[in-house]
């Protein structure tokens, strides 16, 4: 096989670093799965054994390459680095999606995925200028639960509401409607902005727009607290 070199965003490969994201790899994705690296330290873990097995039951290459895993993931101390090669995916026109607008980092990215498989929710849109979901750093902050959703880049909002027409609820700091307020119609989108700005005022014009609660003494919730209590109060509400 040809020789691994670090992650970029062009490359074809990329790596789930980690037992936990190797495992979940494997799990959901195995058909991209291209081969997996070991460490020798591994060999008591239990995980490790789990990958060993799930490799062999999905044919998938398993190697023990100490060296490889130091020089892919430097600033790590990994047991397991599943490789794999990126793919695409599409949102299902019959679900409740997110759309995160010009999110701008790896770390909550990961965390939103997760935060979604939790809640049932699998369709992520995320318009650009966007991170990259592929990057190690993203997936390894989903714990891998990034290749448990369908997610799909659009070039602006337009784009994607062109794609999906339906109902569009705007998460902001100053919206109309209080989320103890809002009901939620399977399908529809949830919308959250940039980490810094938030979304712009036009979202009001376009989307029913939507605020949760806080007190004053922060100029708003982090991007990821936003999603989950948003999640979780939509889950509860959600009507077919």
């Amino acid at each position: 096989m040809a020789r691994l070199t670090r992650y970029r965003k062009e490359s074809d490969l990329s790596y789930a670093e980690g037992v936990f994201a190797t495992l979940e790899l494997l799990a959901a994705r195995p058909e991209d799965a291209e081969r997996v690296l070991l460490s020798s330290r591994g060999e008591p873990n239990e995980g490790v054994a789990k990958i060993r097995a799930l490799c062999s039951d999905r044919g998938v290459p398993v190697e023990t390459d100490e060296r490889t895993i130091e020089r892919l993931a430097p600033r790590a101390s990994h047991l397991a680095l599943g490789v794999f090669r990126k793919y695409e995916t599409r949102l299902d026109p019959a679900a409740d999606h997110v759309v995160l607008v010009a999110p701008a980092d790896m770390g909550n990215l990961g965390t939103i995925a997760r935060t979604m498989v939790g809640f049932g929710l699998d369709d992520l849109a995320l318009v650009r200028p966007a991170v990259d979901a592929f990057d190690p750093k993203a997936v390894r902050a989903s714990m891998g639960a990034l290749f448990r959703l369908s997610f799909e880049y659009f070039d602006s909002f337009d784009d994607y509401t062109r794609a999906f027409p339906r109902a569009l609820h705007a998460f902001m700091t100053d919206g109309r409607t209080p989320l103890e307020s809002a009901r939620f119609a399977t399908p529809c989108t949830l919308v959250f902005g940039n980490e810094s700005s938030g979304l712009p005022g036009s979202f009001r014009e376009i989307a029913a727009s939507v605020s949760i609660a806080q007190t004053q003494e922060v100029d708003s919730l982090s991007l990821p607290a936003a999603v989950t209590i948003a999640l979780y109060v939509a889950a509860s509400r959600r009507t077919s």
